[in-house]
């Protein structure tokens, strides 16, 4: 883990032996539980470091998780972005959503294993959970990391994002075509864009783009759509 350590550091980031541990463990299971469950496509211990751990925690580049902000993952998959960031962040908290339960169970037990108090795991899909009254506009941040498209991610996203709050959608290099696409979607459902930062990571020359998008009015009541709906038929 003097991998992860010392290429977070690049981003200011500073990983104590406590937070290498659990990433260890975290690491470990991942691995495990990817030998009979589909997890992820990257196995090499070296690549899950960078392109899983390090990856997820330029998301910290962008100084919009507060002391005491409560943050949802739309998509959560193998935790990431909001695993690697709820390890080194301990004083945010993270609720993981995704709509496949084996998926949840192994979230849920990498949180149990490495004692992280401030995660859980949610078996739920986005369009349900957007409407929801105990989650609908309860949370300061949402993120995701390269789930659908812009225009079908904002729907799923920013139900969930309190007025005042950021939307911080992980995409690839070059989102330009696909953000301008949603514009429209991302204004209707509340939201507007603040900026598309550029994160480069020098090792395997990995680099992505984190879109900003700030809610600045309440969701109508109309979105998210039924499960189903906003991907079949974007805003």
């Amino acid at each position: 883990m003097e991998t992860l350590k010392r290429e977070a550091l690049k981003f200011n980031i500073e990983l104590n032996k406590s937070m290498l541990e659990k990433f260890q463990t975290y690491e470990d299971m991942l691995l495990e539980y990817n030998s009979f469950m589909n997890l992820t496509a990257i196995t090499d211990p070296y690549e899950v470091k960078i392109k899983h751990f390090l990856d997820s925690l330029t998301l910290l580049c962008e100084r919009k998780l507060k002391p005491g902000c409560s943050v949802i993952d739309i998509g959560a998959g193998a935790g990431f972005p909001s695993l690697p960031n709820a390890i080194a962040r301990e004083d945010v908290s993270f609720t993981m959503l995704d709509s496949l339960g084996k998926r949840v169970n192994f979230l849920n037990d990498v949180v149990e294993k490495i004692d992280l108090a401030n995660a859980k795991a949610v078996h739920m899909r986005a369009e349900d959970g957007g409407r929801d009254k105990n989650m609908r506009e309860k949370y300061d941040i949402a993120v995701a990391r390269a789930v659908a498209d812009l225009a079908v991610l904002s729907e799923y996203a920013l139900p969930f994002v309190k007025t005042g709050g950021y939307f911080l959608a992980m995409k690839g290099t070059a989102p330009a075509e696909e953000v301008e696409r949603a514009k429209r979607a991302i204004k209707t459902l509340g939201g507007q864009i603040e900026k598309v930062s550029e994160i480069k990571i020098e090792p395997l020359e990995l680099n992505h783009t984190i879109v900003v998008i700030k809610k600045i009015d309440k969701t109508p009541s109309l979105y998210p759509r039924k499960a189903g709906t906003p991907s079949k038929n974007p805003l």
